[in-house]
């Protein structure tokens, strides 16, 4: 299966749920019924398929606890924060508070694919991150993580 792809917007009500938007649904293998969302880097949270899921808790049971105190609260950040969510009968996620607040999630987010997740923002702190982001910002960066390979433009 492709990666997540897209920006979506959805609403988080007031007990703290909200629409998948049909976009991301259509990208997740048929029969989907349960996810993992955990605290993310930037002030966002990360969901994840059960299966990429697994992956994360594998690279996080090779971090030895005590081996340093940035270990643990790596261990425990990824962690404790991390939610089995499932879909209610009207196709709903429901977010934890605990999350909720951590991210900053009110009512208006942005649930932006990152090929193995999904993550979720609040709408002005997601708009805010591109506000400074010039085309020029946007090369350099591409450059120096991608490199100046040879064009693959068709």
């Amino acid at each position: 299966m492709a990666g997540f792809l897209g920006e979506y917007e959805a609403t988080v009500d007031v007990k703290g749920r909200f629409l998948l938007p049909a976009g991301l649904k259509k990208q997740m293998p048929e029969g989907t019924t349960t996810l993992v969302i955990n605290r993310g880097m930037d002030e966002c949270l990360w969901m994840y398929l059960l299966d990429d899921w697994k992956k994360v808790e594998d690279r996080l049971r090779e971090v030895n606890p005590y081996d340093s105190r940035e270990n643990r609260m790596v261990r425990k950040a990824l962690i404790a924060g991390a939610v089995y969510v499932e879909f209610d009968s009207a196709g709903r996620l429901n977010l934890s508070k605990i999350l909720s607040d951590y991210a900053g999630l009110e009512k208006d987010i942005v649930l932006a694919g990152d090929i193995d997740k999904i993550e979720i923002w609040d709408k002005t702190k997601y708009n805010k991150l591109f506000e400074s982001l010039t085309p020029e910002k946007l090369s350099g960066m591409a450059s120096a993580i991608l490199g100046s390979g040879s064009s693959t433009q068709g």
